[in-house]
């Protein structure tokens, strides 16, 4: 499998001299809240060029329900933030970048709120602070009871939109990264390519070559490589994709979290039950109506997701059943509808009545762990690139992502992601030959619906919730087969091009987890069913190994 996904480097053939060259300061690819903060960071030393893959505000920011995470209440305490964040990464997330996280946090969300963000208030004005799995305060902000996520992009493209240092091209898909000296076959001690912008497609302006003396990656998560998953159609991992075509290190790739409860209506769409729902005090049941959290954690419903996740799938395992069930009938209709207005209008097209019907849910691919192997700033190991949000890892997470964590993690590192980048002002970004490695297909092409088809539904069965060493080695070859006709094919469209990352980032997380013998966090393995302390590190890759490097824990942070 490994030469079909290390051979190829750009995506199309072309002729550079034929298309429009743009240049910027700064190029951020992706427009979620990690995109947008790293904007407006970088607009403060040059200009910056904001791509969005369609609209601005189709992100898995605007998806978001649960809240924010940050320590606001007197009560509470950034060592406990900290804490549980430490207990839900399982042993590998970096001890720095999880104090960046919670110190810088507040921070953050006093800049959100001067620019203008709604957050929920009681009747005394007080800000609403929830609580959901995982945490052991109530830390969570949220606005609109469970549209956090809109009112958090609708603040922050109004603060884009005002700054005319940032222009924003929306609609525009990134295909690749340039790089000036690329070589994956380099000696020990020879210069990393560095990055100089990017090729991209808009559907009226066709392709065009964006050069820029900082790229930053904010393309979030690749949740769409999986059938069942709450991310939008934009999720396809291209940002991952791309970096790993480049040169670029990544890292625990392997560990994608599954969201526990996901809306589970026969042919309907998978919608997202937010975590504040449990936190609010929903019971999950089965079909009988018994509660079963409390068998697998103290917490009960609020644990942490991987714990949620695998219980209710061991309880369908021994049930036969498709689902389980939310029950918050004991909450009361009218106050569920209250604190969970878009959640309520979502279910009730189902016609469920939350105070007369239990919810059927099931998990479902939710956020990508893993990602480009970054420092604290967002440094990649190429010069020129950078990566923020979920596209990036700087082992914040661990084996596993702590609820409402995500939102502040875009702001804190999408801002130092932003701030870095002024370090690459001044460097050279003038025109260079560019020279594309790809060649025009021999074999035959596979129809791309049945190939995107077939690898989500792959990917759910065997490197899902419950993953063996068997079935990951028949998933290698299945991607073989696929990687052979499809990645050699030239396309036109971004349908094309998104299959092809697809086909990279699934080849690439079964790699890794077939690599991964342990069950850790997110990671389970029914071959190895126990946590292994050889593997208290981050697996760390690059297009061209075939094995990984390993990173300890806490030895923050070589990106080389």
């Amino acid at each position: 499998m490994q030469e079909h996904f290390d051979q190829r480097r750009y995506l199309i053939p072309f002729r550079s001299l034929l298309l429009p060259h743009i240049f910027t300061d700064t190029l951020v690819i992706g427009g979620g809240v990690a995109g947008m903060r790293a904007a407006i960071e970088a607009s403060e030393h040059g200009d910056v060029i904001l791509l969005a893959k369609q609209e601005i505000e189709v992100s898995n920011t605007t998806w978001a329900q649960g809240g924010i995470a940050v320590v606001y209440d007197e009560s509470d305490s950034l060592d406990s933030h900290a804490q549980d964040t430490l207990d839900a990464g399982a042993g590998l997330c970096e001890l720095n970048a999880v104090r960046r996280l919670v110190e810088e946090g507040p921070a953050c969300i006093e800049e959100l709120m001067q620019w203008g963000i709604r957050f929920d208030r009681d009747d005394d004005g007080d800000y609403v602070l929830s609580r959901e799995g995982g945490h052991r305060n109530a830390r969570i902000l949220h606005s609109d009871g469970d549209a956090t996520g809109r009112e958090m992009m609708r603040c922050m493209e109004h603060r884009v939109r005002e700054q005319e240092s940032i222009r924003v091209f929306d609609r525009c898909f990134a295909l690749d990264l340039l790089t000036l000296n690329d070589s994956t076959e380099r000696p020990d001690g020879a210069e990393p390519p560095r990055v100089l912008g990017a090729i991209t497609f808009h559907p009226r302006y066709g392709l065009q070559i964006i050069w820029a003396a900082a790229t930053i990656l904010a393309t979030g998560g690749a949740g769409r490589v999986y059938r069942e998953t709450t991310n939008p159609i934009v999720a396809t991992g291209d940002g991952l994709a791309m970096a790993y075509r480049a040169g670029a290190v990544v890292a625990d790739v392997e560990f994608m979290q599954f969201h526990p409860t996901t809306l589970y209506v026969a042919g309907s769409t998978r919608s997202l039950i937010s975590e504040a729902v449990r936190g609010e005090g929903a019971h999950l049941v089965n079909r009988q109506g018994q509660r079963f959290m409390s068998d697998y954690h103290e917490m009960a419903e609020l644990a942490p997701r991987d714990i949620v996740s695998r219980a209710i799938m061991e309880q369908l395992a021994h049930s036969g059943e498709d689902c389980v069930y939310l029950d918050v009938r004991h909450l009361g209709g009218e106050a569920f509808r209250k604190r969970f207005p878009g959640l309520d209008e979502i279910i009730g097209t189902f016609d469920i009545d939350p105070g007369e019907d239990l919810i059927p849910v099931h998990p479902s691919a939710h956020y990508t762990v893993g990602g480009v192997w970054t420092d604290l700033d967002g440094r990649t190991s190429l010069p020129g690139l950078y990566a923020c949000g979920e596209a990036g890892c700087n082992g914040l997470h661990g084996a596993n992502r702590l609820a409402s964590n995500s939102l502040l993690e875009g702001l804190v590192y999408g801002r130092r992601a932003g701030r870095a980048a002024a370090e690459m002002r001044g460097v050279s970004v003038a025109p260079t030959k560019i020279v594309s490695e790809v060649h025009y297909p021999e074999h035959g092409e596979l129809d791309l619906h049945d190939v995107r088809s077939s690898l989500r539904s792959v990917m759910w069965r065997n490197v899902g919730i419950e993953r063996t060493g068997a079935r990951l080695d028949d998933v290698i070859d299945m991607f073989d087969f696929w990687a052979r006709y499809t990645l050699q094919h030239i396309f036109d469209t971004p349908t094309g091009w998104e299959t092809q990352n697809l086909l990279t980032n699934g080849a690439m997380m079964t790699r890794a987890a077939r690599w991964r013998q342990e069950t850790r966090g997110v990671h389970t393995r029914t071959d190895f069913p126990t946590a292994d302390d050889r593997y208290l590190v981050h697996a760390t890759w690059r297009r061209g190994s075939s094995e990984p490097v390993v990173k300890p824990v806490d030895a923050l942070h070589a990106v080389t």
